[in-house]
């Protein structure tokens, strides 16, 4: 029943956001006995991060690959968990999910900033891009701004851990983790369904084919779908908590989460088409810029990115 997770790698860029990831992820790795790997892109289109840019590529390559291997020893200083850095120059998402593939990483983490708008439109964010090329889960850490933060390994409390349930093939796998999970950390287990107007408006002509038994309420259907999820022998140690929510999907996700207390959120990640993802972005993305905690996104690896 356990999904292994032997290897993760971190994803910082020297903000005070991801030095909060940074410690999230020293203190999983050591919570879980997995290795570490730290990860710094280095986008030198944004060069001006490190200080003033140069006219040489070569020259502003070497001096920033410096730079960051020396920043990477001095963040990790101090922190006692088996680790070693990944630096590298490219487009961050794409370098980082070549990384992942090459290490065999079991799971990524990044700190998300909880962008929105336009700006997120014409941008982009690297959280949602890695979510679609990385070969394995993503797990974003709201990161805080603290200029006198440093990296420290304090264990993740993972008390109750939320798991988003659409009965498709990607929540499945989401159920999987965070099932894994909260046996890992003994958490309460939250198995949540949101019912949203626009998909089940025509369930009146639908419910035959999604209730097993005619005449059956679909909520009652539903609930005990949920309730079914938890196989027989998890529950010596996991007592399944399941609620049916009605509404927008990451607007109830994340107001749940908030009221009670919960301490991971997991989704599963589903392909979308250009327009969508632009203009709109899926449950799972608005989850991740609206939670209140961290948020594990996990895809099938057939899926391309």
């Amino acid at each position: 029943m356990r999904v292994p997770i032997d290897k993760i790698m971190c994803g910082i860029d020297f903000s005070d956001y991801s030095d909060f990831a940074l410690s999230y992820g020293a203190a999983l790795a050591t919570e879980l006995k997995a290795r570490l790997y730290v990860c710094h892109i280095i986008d030198v289109t944004s060069a001006v991060i490190y200080g003033e840019g140069m006219s040489d590529i070569l020259i502003q390559e070497k001096h920033l690959l410096s730079y960051a291997r020396e920043h990477v020893e001095e963040l990790m200083k101090g922190l006692d968990v088996a680790w070693e850095p990944i630096i590298s120059v490219g487009h961050p998402a794409d370098e980082m999910a070549r990384a992942a593939g090459e290490k065999a990483i079991d799971l990524a983490i990044t700190a998300t900033h909880g962008r929105s708008g336009l700006k997120r439109m014409i941008l982009g964010s690297v959280t949602e891009r890695l979510m679609r090329v990385l070969p394995c889960p993503l797990l974003a850490v709201r990161g805080k701004q603290d200029d006198d933060f440093k990296p420290s390994p304090i264990t993740p409390r993972l008390r109750r851990i939320l798991v988003g349930c659409d009965f498709s093939p990607y929540s499945d796998l989401a159920f999987n983790y965070g099932l894994s999970l909260a046996q890992e950390f003994q958490s309460e287990l939250h198995l949540v369904h949101v019912i949203e107007p626009p998909t089940y408006k025509n369930l009146s002509r639908q419910a035959n084919d999604l209730v097993e038994q005619p005449g059956k309420d679909l909520r009652v259907y539903l609930k005990e779908t949920l309730d079914n999820m938890v196989p027989v022998e998890a529950r010596l140690w996991c007592k399944p908590v399941t609620a049916l929510l009605a509404g927008f999907a990451h607007e109830e996700v994340c107001k749940y989460a908030l009221v009670n207390q919960v301490d991971l959120i997991v989704m599963g990640v589903r392909g979308q088409g250009l327009v969508e993802k632009l203009l709109v972005g899926s449950t799972t993305d608005r989850v991740i810029r609206e939670a209140h905690c961290p948020v594990l996104s996990v895809r099938p690896l057939t899926e391309e990115g």
